[in-house]
C-alpha cells in the first residue's frame, strides 16, 4: 500500500500518512489536502502524486533512535565519470560567457548495489544522522520507493505567512561554522534570493510585506550551505498555493537563471530524466491543531484550542531511490560563471558521500 514516513527538521515526532488502497490519486489544482510528490518536470511518467487525507490513517510517534543503525557499514567506492561531468560543467561555463544564463545546477545519477542495508534502516540512519533535515521514506506500487534527508524549504504556508530559503553554496564541515566564503559561492546564492524576491513581487506581493534575513552559515550532515531566509504576509484570497508554486518550482537552487534557458541546458545535456529528485514533496493543506492556552491544568483548555490550515513543501535533495537490490543516489551542484570544474567535482563527490553514507 502507499505510504509516507516523515520527520520535520528538528523534531522529535515522526508521522505517517498511510494510504487504505493502491489506487493512483494525482493533484489537480492544489486545493486538495494531504501529502504531495512532485518531479522536478512533470511527464506521463512521473506524475504528481497526492495521498489524500479522505483516504489515509495519519499516525504520529516519538523517535528515539537506536544505536543498532548509528554506524553504516562500508560500501564500495562510487563516483560519476569524471571527465563527463567536468565537461558538461565546462560547457555551461562556456554558454554563461555567452549569456545564456547566469547559473545552471548540473546533476547526475549512480547507481550502487545496497548490500545488506534494508530501506527502513537507511530510513533509521538518516533520521539519526540528518537531526535539521526533512527525513523522508515514500512508496508507492506503481511509481516506487525514495528516501531522502533534504536541507532545504521550498514553501511553508501558515495562515496568510509564507516562509521559503534561498540555499546554495558548498563547502565540506571541518568542525566550525565559522568559515569564509568565495565570490563563486556568494554569487550563487545571491542569484537564489534575488530569484525568489522576484517572483514574489511578480505576484504583487508588495515589497514592505518581504522580509530577507543576511545570508548566513548552516550545517547539513557534513556539508555547510548559505542560507538566506524569506518571510511574507500573503492574501490567500489573491494567491492560492498553486500561483505560488509556479512562481517559486524550479528555482535556481535546483535549475539555474533565468529558469527557462537553464532549463533548456538541463533537458538537453544532462542526459538522463531527473523523476523526483530538484522536485519536491510534503504537506499540502493539512489541518493542524493548536493550543491557544498552555495552562494544561485547566479542564477548560480545549474551548482554546484553535484549527490552522498548514503547507510545507521541502525540495526534493540528498535522496535515493530503491530499485530491487540498487539504490539510485542524486548529486548535483551549481555552476557559475566562477565556477571551476575541478572544484565542482569535488563539491558533488562530498555531496554523493553525504548520501552514501546511509546505506
Amino acid at each position: 500500500m502507499p505510504f509516507v514516513v516523515y520527520r520535520a527538521p528538528n523534531s522529535k515526532k515522526i508521522n505517517a500518512v498511510l494510504q487504505h488502497n493502491a489506487n493512483l490519486y494525482l493533484v489537480n489544482d492544489f486545493t486538495e489536502k494531504g501529502f504531495v510528490f512532485v518531479p522536478f518536470q512533470e511527464t506521463t511518467n512521473t506524475p504528481t502524486v497526492l495521498f489524500p487525507i479522505s483516504e489515509c490513517e495519519i499516525k504520529s510517534a516519538e523517535y528515539s533512535h537506536s544505536d543498532t543503525f548509528v554506524k553504516s557499514p562500508e560500501t564500495a567506492e562510487i563516483s560519476p565519470a569524471p571527465n563527463d561531468y567536468k565537461s558538461l560543467i565546462a560547457s555551461a561555463i562556456y554558454k554563461i560567457q555567452q549569456n545564456d544564463f547566469s547559473k545552471v545546477v548540473l546533476s547526475r545519477k549512480i547507481s550502487t548495489p545496497l548490500l545488506k542495508a534494508q530501506p527502513l534502516e537507511i530510513f533509521e540512519r538518516m533520521l539519526h544522522k540528518y537531526a535539521s533535515a526533512f527525513v523522508y521514506c515514500w512508496y508507492h506500487p506503481k511509481v516506487g520507493l525514495w528516501l531522502g534527508a533534504t536541507p532545504e524549504i521550498l514553501m511553508s504556508i501558515e495562515a496568510n505567512t509564507l516562509r521559503t530559503v534561498a540555499l546554495a553554496g558548498t563547502q565540506n564541515f571541518n568542525g566550525s561554522l565559522e568559515v569564509d566564503w568565495g565570490n563563486k559561492e556568494k554569487t550563487e546564492q545571491q542569484i537564489v534570493t534575488n530569484y525568489i524576491v522576484s517572483q514574489l513581487k511578480a505576484l504583487k506581493i508588495e515589497h514592505s510585506n518581504i522580509s530577507v534575513t543576511k545570508a548566513k552559515t548552516i550545517k547539513a550532515g557534513n556539508l555547510l550551505h548559505l542560507q538566506t531566509e524569506i518571510i511574507s504576509t500573503v492574501n490567500q484570497s489573491q494567491f492560492s498555493v498553486k500561483d505560488l508554486l509556479e512562481q517559486l518550482h524550479p528555482t535556481p537552487a535546483v535549475c539555474g537563471d533565468p529558469k527557462e534557458n537553464a532549463l533548456k541546458f538541463i533537458l538537453q545535456n544532462e542526459g538522463y530524466n531527473r523523476d523526483y529528485y530538484s522536485g519536491f514533496l510534503g504537506e499540502l493543506n493539512m489541518t493542524k491543531t493548536q493550543n491557544r492556552n498552555t495552562n494544561r491544568r485547566k479542564t477548560e483548555n480545549n474551548a482554546y484550542k484553535s484549527l490552522k490550515t498548514v503547507s510545507n513543501f521541502y525540495v526534493n535533495l540528498r535522496c535515493m531511490q530503491i530499485l530491487g537490490t540498487e539504490a539510485q543516489l542524486y548529486v548535483g551542484g551549481g555552476i557559475t560563471e566562477d565556477s571551476n570544474p575541478e572544484s565542482e567535482w569535488h563539491e558533488i563527490m562530498s555531496k554523493l558521500q553525504t548520501v552514501k553514507s546511509v546505506l
